[in-house]
């Protein structure tokens, strides 16, 4: 008789503990909906909402500048004035060319500003530039657009 009662007992014990629990979502059961919130179900459910879903984190133009100098200072054997003043040239274009992306027109008319804003950028850089200099920015430019054509063909 004894164990019957301390069996009884017992069962009780784990259903009691089994309903407190479940009441607490630890059983999956709660999704934070329906009266069985408790403050902590709602908060562990839902995913952080911030800025960075939204969209990727934007590169700053004077990073890609820099990127763009790297390259271009020795290959081009540029001096401090030069290099100056082909950055702020570079850094004009960029942000032009981000506000045309961004801007509400038609993809062609978007691809003719921003083969106009590219062409007056090379012939802003040309400006600075001695003969020497000019033969190996156009070699360069003719490189990065072959491996741009290839990269579109593959």
């Amino acid at each position: 008789m004894k164990t019957i009662q301390i069996l009884f007992v017992l069962a009780l014990m784990l259903l009691s503990i089994d309903t407190a629990s479940a009441q607490y979502g630890n059983n999956g059961y709660s999704n934070g909906g329906g009266g069985g919130g408790y403050g902590r179900n709602n908060r562990m459910n839902q995913m952080p909402q911030g800025p960075s879903q939204d969209k990727p984190k934007e590169i700053p133009v004077e990073v890609t500048v820099g990127k763009i100098m790297e390259k271009l200072k020795p290959e081009l054997n540029l001096d401090v004035l030069q290099e100056i003043a082909i950055s702020n040239v570079l850094i004009e274009s960029i942000r032009s060319q981000g506000i045309l992306l961004k801007a509400e027109t038609a993809q062609e008319q978007k691809i003719k500003e921003i083969q106009a804003l590219s062409e007056t950028t090379d012939r802003k850089i040309n400006d600075f530039l001695n003969e020497d200099q000019k033969v190996k920015y156009k070699a360069l430019n003719e490189e990065s657009n072959t491996k741009k054509k290839s990269r579109r063909n593959r």
